[in-house]
């Protein structure tokens, strides 16, 4: 057996780690999607992907929020200052792509041209209440940092909306 072995270690952030990596080692494309969908709820919900403060069951936001939407607690979780009656839909339209992403099995995930394309089919419905931003409002967006885990002092007003923030993160990638 003259074969060498390569041994690798597993690498990346906890909270975005595809759990099919995590136990194989192996990244493929659908590895992405999983860690685009921690992404998506961490915009819905604005938490932190993984948080050692919260308790045993809400500590990994990925299975807290798994567990929310089939327990139909979904809004319990989504931010506040994104939930309304008037896009209400557009939430569970999200809320259930990043739960397709959040797939333990890799082949049951979108690929990331669907999850593209299904962002672009929500963001281009013609009675969505975002299409057409004020120009006064994306210039105020873009001139100021993105607070994406606020504080909690209850000021909302000048907060940017969950699509605003969606197009932000694909536009300003971290």
């Amino acid at each position: 057996m003259n074969q060498s072995q390569i041994t690798t270690l597993v690498q990346g952030t906890l909270g975005y780690l595809d759990p099919e990596y995590f136990h194989t080692s192996q990244l493929t494309e659908k590895s992405d999607v999983y860690s685009f969908g921690v992404v998506l709820i961490e915009l819905l919900t604005s938490k932190k992907p993984l948080c050692f403060e919260r308790s045993q069951e809400q500590r990994n936001l990925a299975t807290y929020f798994i567990s929310s939407m089939k327990e139909n607690c979904l809004f319990e979780m989504i931010e506040n200052r994104f939930v309304d009656e008037k896009n209400v839909d557009e939430l569970c339209v999200v809320a259930e792509l990043a739960k397709r992403c959040l797939s333990i099995k890799g082949e049951e995930r979108p690929t990331m041209e669907e999850v593209a394309m299904e962002l672009q089919r929500l963001r281009k419905s013609k009675n969505h209440p975002w299409i057409q931003p004020m120009e006064e409002e994306s210039v105020s967006l873009l001139s100021k940092p993105l607070e994406l885990y606020h504080g909690g002092d209850g000021d909302t007003s000048n907060q940017p909306t969950l699509v605003k923030d969606m197009i932000l993160s694909m536009n300003f990638p971290r």
